[in-house]
């Protein structure tokens, strides 16, 4: 009775037509990456004070705050553009300012401010200030970029490496469909872009690699031990046979970083969706990405006699 799993996600005999769908999920997972791109320049990403500059201030007031009164506080000050928002409790707010220049002027903006808000309101407290210049903020810009960057280019190396280079190139054009998609989801929700949701990618990033990796490993035993079977049959079996694998570990990871998203506050929120969104994305784009390109791009390559054959029968 303990020799096989008492819960099966997904039956032993299943055997889905995936490929059936493989110009489709192509051409629509296509239109949402170009989409994502569109909605990253307009309306544009919500970038943090990392990547954009700034002062923030963290403030509890004595009671619930009156956002209203300590905005015209602030704003009195001519600080340029001062943005104040709830941040989780109802007496907690946030605060941002633009650059103020140098670290004098910082100073001087964030003690005209902490008075301004006594003034307004007896008793509030600054509980943190955060400082990002502008050259500091391009810099981590700049940073994080590459840093996606390395890390695909990083992934196509690996993945070239242990298998054929039609696995590779599908890969990463399938992270890259990815990530794309994770930024167009930053963009319509308004997620804070910051240091955190970049870790946030880059861990779709690994765990997206790691699931395809999976599937691909099924594909290659596949292909040496059905050496008549069709490439488009080959896939279709590797993906039946790896489901269970890839949609409990997704399911995993899931609900160990739903609580975080829920319960874990404005400061970890960010890179908690980021994570969901991710983590859904990644599982559906093996399935409906990376293995339709794995059929289009090794077709004569990993089934030469199928290829040859199909070149033939017009002839004959």
């Amino acid at each position: 009775m303990l020799s096989r799993p008492l819960f099966r996600i997904v039956p032993d005999n299943t055997r889905i037509r995936f490929m059936k769908g493989a110009v489709a999920g192509l051409i629509v997972s296509a239109i949402l990456s170009l989409s994502s791109v569109i909605l990253a320049f307009y309306p544009g990403l919500a970038r943090g004070i990392d990547f954009q500059g700034g002062i923030v201030m963290e403030v509890r007031t004595p009671g619930e705050a009156d956002l209203a009164r300590l905005r015209t506080a602030a704003s009195r000050l001519d600080l340029g553009d001062v943005g104040l928002q709830q941040f989780g409790a109802p007496d907690a707010v946030l605060i941002r300012l633009p650059v103020q220049g140098d670290e004098a002027g910082t100073q001087r903006a964030v003690a005209a401010v902490r008075a301004a808000l006594e003034e307004a309101s007896p008793g509030t407290r600054v509980l943190r200030v955060e400082a990002v210049g502008e050259r500091v903020s391009s810099e981590l810009f700049r940073g994080g970029l590459i840093a996606l960057g390395i890390s695909l280019l990083a992934m196509l190396l690996y993945i070239w490496f242990r298998f054929e280079w039609q696995f590779g190139l599908a890969a990463v054009i399938t992270l890259v469909l990815d990530t794309t998609k994770a930024i167009g989801f930053l963009a319509i929700t308004q997620i804070e872009f910051n240091l955190q949701t970049i870790a946030a990618i880059l861990t779709i990033v690994g765990f997206s690699v790691n699931d395809k990796v999976v599937v691909f490993d099924r594909m290659r035993e596949n292909l040496r031990k059905f050496k008549q079977m069709p490439l488009r049959d080959v896939v279709d079996l590797s993906i039946n046979e790896t489901l269970n694998r890839s949609i409990g570990t997704s399911a995993t990871l899931f609900l160990s970083a739903l609580p975080l998203a829920l319960f874990g506050g404005d400061a970890l929120a960010g890179f908690a969706w980021t994570m969901l969104f991710g983590i859904v994305l990644s599982t559906s784009s093996s399935i409906f990405i990376s293995a339709p390109l794995v059929l289009f791009t090794g077709a004569k390559a990993l089934r030469p006699t199928e290829a040859a054959s199909a070149v033939q029968a017009p002839a004959a």
